[in-house]
C-alpha cells in the first residue's frame, strides 16, 4: 500500500507542475483535495455497514491535526514549486527520511542500525537522481526544507492514530481539512478559469493518502518513510516514459540507491536467544 502510494504521488508529480501554467498553488491544490474529499466521501458511504460494525471513537478528531500537518507541507511545496526546480523540490522534501526516525529516537522508538544505514541510502538516492549538482540555496528551498518538517509531523501522527481508528475516515477528515484550508487561500489570493482546471493535474489525494494510511497500520515509520520517498522513482521513470527525458548514469545510480535502501528496511528483525553451543 505505501508502495502505491508512492507510485501515485510519482506519476502524478509531472502534472501537478503542469498544472500550475493556469492555476495558483492555492487553488490547484483545493481543487486535487475536493476531488480527494469526493473520492472519499464515496467510500465513506459505501463502507457505512462494515464501518458500524466496527466502530472506532476519535477518528474525526483525529484526524484534524494530521490534515493540519498535510495541509502545511502541500502549501508550503506548491509555493515553493514557483521558486526552485522540481529535483530539489524532491530531494528536499524527502529529508523527511532522516528526519522521521530522529524524531522517532526523541520519542522513544528504538531504531535498528539496518534502517539508519537504509534511510542514508535513500537520502543519497534522492539527492543524485533529483538535485546532483544543484548547490545554490533560494527561498523556494527553504519553504521545502520547512515543508518536509509537517511532512514528518504527518507520518509520525498516521503512525500514532493508523491502528485505532477508521482509515477511511482518517482520510475524508484529512482531505477535508486540506480542501477548506488550501480554498481559503486560493479565495484570498487568487482568480482562476475554469478551462485551467480541466488541465490541472488533480488526481493524486484520494487513493494514495488512503493507502498510505492504511500501509501505516502495518510498519514502522522509519520504513514508511522509505518505502514514501520511492516517489522520487516513479517521478524520474514517468518522465521517461510520457515526456521522453533522458536518465544520467548519476540519476540512475541514485534509484539504484532509493531501492536499495528500500530493500534493507525489509530485514526481518532478530528474535529469540542465540543457541549455547
Amino acid at each position: 500500500m505505501l508502495l502505491a502510494a508512492s507510485f501515485f504521488w510519482g506519476t502524478t508529480f509531472v502534472a501537478q507542475i503542469l498544472g500550475m501554467e493556469g492555476l495558483g498553488p492555492y487553488t490547484d491544490a483545493a481543487f486535487r483535495f475536493a476531488l480527494g474529499v469526493i473520492f472519499m466521501g464515496g467510500l465513506w458511504f459505501l463502507y457505512r455497514g462494515k464501518r458500524a460494525a466496527e466502530r472506532r471513537a476519535g477518528t474525526f478528531r483525529a484526524g484534524i491535526p494530521v490534515g493540519v500537518a498535510m495541509f502545511a507541507g502541500v502549501t508550503l511545496q506548491q509555493v515553493a514549486l514557483l521558486y526552485t526546480t522540481a529535483g530539489k523540490t524532491a530531494f528536499i522534501t524527502t529529508l523527511y527520511i532522516v528526519l522521521v526516525p530522529l524524531a522517532a529516537v526523541a520519542l522513544g522508538h528504538r531504531i535498528r542500525t539496518a534502517q539508519w544505514i537504509s534511510a542514508v541510502f535513500a537520502f543519497a538516492g534522492v539527492y543524485f537522481l533529483s538535485a546532483y549538482g544543484e548547490m545554490t540555496i533560494n527561498k523556494g528551498d527553504v519553504l521545502v526544507f520547512i515543508c518536509s518538517l509537517f511532512w514528518m509531523a504527518q507520518i509520525l501522527l498516521i503512525d500514532r492514530f493508523a491502528r485505532t481508528v477508521d482509515a477511511i475516515e482518517l482520510c475524508l477528515t484529512e482531505m477535508i481539512v486540506c480542501m477548506f484550508g488550501s480554498a481559503a487561500l486560493a479565495a484570498a489570493y487568487e482568480s482562476f478559469a475554469w478551462t485551467d482546471v480541466w488541465s490541472a493535474g488533480v488526481f493524486s489525494c484520494g487513493v494514495a493518502y488512503t493507502c498510505q494510511i492504511l500501509g501505516q497500520a502495518y510498519v514502522e515509520p522509519t520504513q514508511a518513510s522509505i518505502l514514501l520517498s520511492l516517489e522520487a522513482v516513479f517521478a524520474a521513470v514517468t518522465g521517461w516514459i510520457v515526456l521522453g527525458e533522458t536518465m544520467t548514469a548519476v540519476q540512475i545510480l541514485g534509484c539504484a540507491l532509493l531501492l536499495g535502501g528500500a530493500l534493507m528496511t525489509q530485514i526481518p528483525k532478530r528474535t529469540g536467544k542465540r543457541r549455547k553451543k
